[in-house]
């Protein structure tokens, strides 16, 4: 209290300095001191002084310096071992590490609870650092989680309760199960994202699900209250908040759940707000289709009449289907939201609806755009269906479309139809025309035909006509117009070289049977002739095309015995059609048909109609031929007339045809006529066996040969002197060794000498100068002898003599054997 005057070092200054000099001071004085220079200010002078260890360190020195320098208050702590003070510095500076290992030196056990709460007053961070440090330290957390969140809660830190807590839990402990449940509970009532984010972590399991699933609920945390609750009526209550769900969630949740419990949430869902709700649901069948059921599915949306939620469920379900019904109620949904471009593109692509079906649907729905049904009715043949709708509808551009762009060739089927729905001509020629060449006119022709109105046509082929073109069914059809209105048809049909004679020559039966006739003969077309002239009895025309046809087929067919109206054909082949023909051609394979078929007496009929009655072919040989020999073999009684009547037939070919019939005599005419004297002879000879008769025709013919024939058939007969007198009128030498033998059999030796003398005159033959010589002596005629032998001649003399003696002809043999000198046997004819 002394005064201090200015300038001056204060007493008490002073003495404490000439302590200092001295040595350390006491714990009094150190604080004295300390609290003087604080008070100037002079901290550094403190730092000095304990470094030179001149000032006792106390808890007291400590406070006192802390109000300075908490760092130096610290040293001051440590030195005069102040610990609680140490401990306290340690958690005001945030070492909390420091904290426990200068506990574990000094074996000091802090006042955990106590600590916590200090530095919960100032530091709430810090205290949660504090709290985690203390969980970690061995032997374990010296307060309870429990007590150290309560501490954070009392003073409303929830944020540093959970990072506590949240921290602690990590292992996730069935024992921190009620711990788990209050770090939820106290953020979702606070801080329900804080809560959704630790859930979306899921790294509890052991908390207490319904009651969270409630907390949840009531935070609005709608998601995690779905996945908590485990009753449908509970799930239901909370699923319907979809205004406040993520879509994506919900979509997510909707997987965890049962078929049953799925579709009744969705039922809900729409029953809540349907056009709200349908989106998610659309999103839930799409993405569940295969657990759900598609059927289920559609039936849900069918429930609640909703197409456009049909119209997005089938679009995404539509391309790995081929489930008719599917495709169908897809196109129904799409054309009752007006989705007109997806029904027409289904409609066009998709190869799997019921195109029946579907066709009354669109019809019924009446669309403003008809390419939809264009697409199922062109695709699936309703075309008359599609232009009666069209044209009822009065939709005629989209009937002029349809042909003209999107399938022309079903075009006679779009004029059928108009045609049955009495459509004004004009219009139909106009879109015929509009079509022209790509048209198909075949088709066209006969929807027309059918309605009997082919004349519609006419403009439409005379053009295509008239561009040069060679369609066959173009000319069929103009063909079959001008039948109709007959306008020279014989012309067309005989001119015309493109029509179809078949599909012409039909159209004409019901209408002129003989224009059918002349339309089938220009084509060829055999059967179909046949058939309508048969029918319509018009077998003169049939006769005259088989005879022109000159086919053997098609007579082998007309004249089998098969055919009812064989008998009229002929009558009409033999009665006009062969004698009108100047063809020998057709006469030919007329009678070679009649021939094959076996036909012969027909034959006769018809071969005495063009020889026999003067015509052009009456002198032919060949059918002269034929006829007789035809008659040869069917009518044998008419041979001998046509012989007589004809002239100009292969006489030796017919006349041997005619024997190996027996037919003998009309044999011997036909030779006879044909001066043929030999075969003629021979056959009264080998076949007839008149000898007279023979003799009397050699007689009259006076031939070499004939008689020849004759004498060879006296001589076989025995009658040898009619024989040699035959050969001597033949004046044939030929048979002179059978001539000797018969007649020395018939001992006629006078007839032999007077043949053997003719014979004599064309051989010299050793035999019959021989014979001669037997036979003069034969008839004793030894004058001849003796002239002959005069002669020149080819006589065996000695065999002739031996013959005689041996014949005991002495006297001949005398002269025989005289004229030769054989004295022997003279002497013994003697």
């Amino acid at each position: 209290s002394v005064p201090v005057q200015a300038g001056q070092t204060p007493p008490l200054l002073q003495y404490f300095g000439t302590l200092l000099t001295r040595g350390k001071l006491n714990a009094f004085e150190s604080l004295e001191l300390s609290r003087l220079v604080v008070n100037q200010n002079k901290k550094n002078l403190l730092e000095n002084w304990l470094a030179e260890d001149k000032l006792e360190c106390s808890e007291e020195l400590g406070d006192l310096v802390k109000t300075v320098d908490n760092d130096l208050a610290l040293k001051i702590y440590i030195k005069a071992r102040a610990t609680p003070k140490v401990v306290a510095a340690f958690a005001e500076r945030r070492e909390f590490d420091k904290i426990l290992i200068y506990s574990k030196q000094v074996g000091y056990t802090p006042d955990y609870l106590f600590l916590l709460q200090t530095i919960l007053r100032t530091d709430p961070q810090g205290a949660v650092n504090f709290a985690l440090m203390m969980s970690q330290m061995e032997g374990g957390c010296p307060v309870d989680y429990n007590t150290i969140t309560d501490l954070f809660l009392q003073r409303n830190l929830i944020r540093e309760a959970t990072a506590f807590l949240l921290d602690v839990l990590k292992p996730n402990l069935p024992e921190h199960a009620f711990l788990q449940t209050k770090v939820l509970e106290i953020n979702l009532v606070t801080f329900p994202n804080v809560a959704d984010a630790i859930l979306a972590n899921g790294m509890f399991t052991h908390y207490d699900r319904p009651r969270i699933a409630q907390l949840c609920e009531k935070a609005g945390l709608f998601v995690r209250a779905l996945q908590h609750y485990t009753e449908l009526p509970d799930i239901k209550r909370v699923i319907v908040n979809t205004h406040a769900i993520e879509p994506q969630s919900l979509v997510e949740f909707f997987g965890t759940l049962s078929r049953e419990w799925a579709l009744e949430c969705m039922k809900d869902l729409l029953l809540v707000n349907l056009r709200g709700n349908l989106q998610i649901i659309v999103q839930v069948a799409k993405e569940y289709c295969e657990q759900l059921g598609v059927d289920a599915c559609i039936k849900l949306f069918e429930q609640f009449k909703s197409y456009e939620g049909l119209y997005f469920f089938l679009g995404s379900y539509l391309s790995s289907s081929e489930d008719p019904d599917i495709h169908f109620k897809y196109i129904e949904a799409a054309a009752k939201t007006g989705q007109i471009k997806e029904v027409e593109r289904v409609t066009r692509e998709s190869n799997f609806y019921d195109a029946e079906k579907t066709k009354n649907f669109l019809m019924e729905a009446k669309l403003p755009d008809a390419r939809p049904l264009i697409n199922v009715c062109d695709r699936f043949g309703f075309v008359p269906d599609l232009t009666h709708y069209l044209y009822t509808n009065n939709m005629l551009r989209y009937i002029e479309g349809y042909v003209q762009k999107v399938n022309p060739g079903n075009a006679p089927l779009v004029v059928g139809q108009l045609l049955d729905d009495e459509c004004p001509e004009d219009f139909i020629k106009g879109l015929i025309l509009s079509v022209r060449s790509l048209l198909p006119v075949e088709p066209l022709v006969e929807e027309c035909e059918k309605r009997n109105r082919l004349r519609l046509l006419t403009q439409f082929l005379e053009h295509l006509v008239s561009e040069g073109s060679q369609d066959v069914h173009v000319h069929n059809a103009l063909g079959k117009i001008i039948i109709d209105s007959n306008n020279n048809p014989e012309h067309f049909l005989t001119t015309n070289p493109y029509y179809d004679s078949r599909v012409v020559g039909k159209y004409c039966e019901k209408r002129d049977p003989t224009l059918a006739v002349v339309a089938y003969r220009r084509g060829q077309c055999d059967d179909e002739l046949i058939n309508v002239t048969n029918k319509n009895s018009l077998f003169k025309l049939q006769a005259r095309y088989v005879v022109e046809r000159m086919d053997g087929d098609l007579w082998e067919k007309v004249l089998n015995p098969e055919n009812e109206y064989r008998r009229q054909l002929i009558d009409q082949v033999v009665s006009t059609a062969l004698p009108e023909s100047k063809s020998p051609e057709q006469v030919s394979a007329t009678v070679k048909a009649f021939m094959t078929a076996d036909l012969p007496h027909e034959l006769i009929e018809l071969l005495e109609k063009i020889v026999l009655q003067n015509s052009a072919f009456s002198g032919n040989f060949n059918l002269q031929n034929l006829l007789i020999l035809t008659a040869i073999k069917a009518d044998p009684s008419r041979v001998m007339d046509y012989i007589n009547r004809l002239d100009n037939f292969d006489g030796p070919a017919v006349g041997e045809v005619a024997v190996e019939a027996q037919l003998y005599e009309e044999a011997f005419a036909i030779f006879k006529k044909f001066n043929l004297n030999v075969q003629a002879v021979n056959v009264l000879l080998d076949n007839i066996r008149s000898i007279d008769r023979a003799v009397e025709f050699a007689f009259r013919v006076e031939e070499d040969a004939v008689w020849s024939q004759v004498a060879k058939a006296q001589l076989r007969e025995g009658l040898v002197s009619d024989a040699i007198e035959s050969f001597i009128r033949a004046d044939d030498a030929t048979q002179f060794l059978d001539v000797i033998r018969a007649s020395e059999d018939a001992d006629v030796y006078s007839d032999l000498v007077r043949y053997l003398l003719m014979v004599r005159q064309k051989v010299k033959e050793p035999k019959v100068d021989s014979e001669l010589i037997y036979a003069y002596a034969k008839t004793d005629r030894l004058g001849e002898i003796e002239e002959f032998i005069l002669m020149p001649n080819v006589a065996n003399l000695q065999n002739v003599g031996d013959r005689l003696f041996d014949e005991a002809l002495y006297e001949a043999a005398k002269i025989i054997f005289a004229f030769i000198s054989n004295w022997a046997k003279l002497a013994v004819t003697l």
